[in-house]
């Protein structure tokens, strides 16, 4: 199957997602490694993030891609691993920002559909459901309360960046506004996505509700 999963910043979604991968076997795809290799390439060519012009261009030479090491998937630019580079709060926002440029999500939006050709995967988003692959087998939207967001990226900062609660707690509420408003592929649940709250569940638990959803369809199939 191709299997979904979209949700704002902070839900679990790359935790719970490579889980899931894990226990079916699947491919795990961390699509917002994507956005932000860009955002990455953007600060390091020093190409405006708001010339559409030099955004195309930019995608144009770009040479994204994923390798597999020691069973985690890394994201290479170019042939240089940046898979660590990517994750700092500048990167972050600045994702957020190039994410909604119409240039930049039609690049993405090929490169993710062909390495969902195999499906036999769990791709992960905000899009995933709605644009990208409408015609996912499973589609789930990961939510959770913007504290409990803001706690889980906090922990998960606390060793790399020197930023308070509230500054990420702020950053992640700026962080909805901007995806959840943006004109082009806004984030929102697909009709058909199985909803999940996950702000009183462990990441077992909610792996475990997703795996019944999937042998559930898997024996409807059958």
């Amino acid at each position: 199957m191709l299997i979904a999963i979209d949700g704002p910043a902070g839900a679990g979604k790359t935790t719970v997602s490579r889980a899931l991968a894990d226990r079916l076997g699947y491919r795990y795809i961390d699509t917002g490694a994507l956005y932000r290799g860009v955002a990455y390439e953007v600060t390091k060519q020093a190409v405006d993030p708001e010339d559409d012009l030099d955004l195309a261009r930019l995608c144009a030479r770009l040479e994204l891609k994923f390798v597999e090491d020691k069973g985690n998937l890394r994201l290479f630019s170019d042939g240089t691993d940046i898979s660590d580079r990517i994750r700092t709060p500048q990167i972050t926002m600045l994702a957020s920002a190039v994410s909604a440029r119409p240039v930049i999500r039609n690049y993405l939006l090929d490169l993710q559909r062909k390495l969902g050709q195999e499906k036999a995967a769990v791709f992960e988003g905000r899009d995933m459901g709605t644009v990208v692959f409408p015609e996912a087998d499973l589609k789930f939207f990961l939510d959770a309360s913007t504290r409990k967001r803001a706690l889980r990226r906090f922990e998960e900062l606390k060793s790399k960046s020197h930023q308070t609660f509230k500054e990420v707690e702020n950053e992640i509420q700026r962080r909805d506004r901007n995806d959840s408003t943006r004109d082009l592929s806004p984030l929102k649940p697909a009709s058909d996505a199985i909803m999940i709250d996950s702000t009183n569940l462990t990441v077992n638990e909610v792996v475990d509700l997703m795996v019944s959803y999937t042998m559930k369809l898997a024996r409807a199939e059958s």
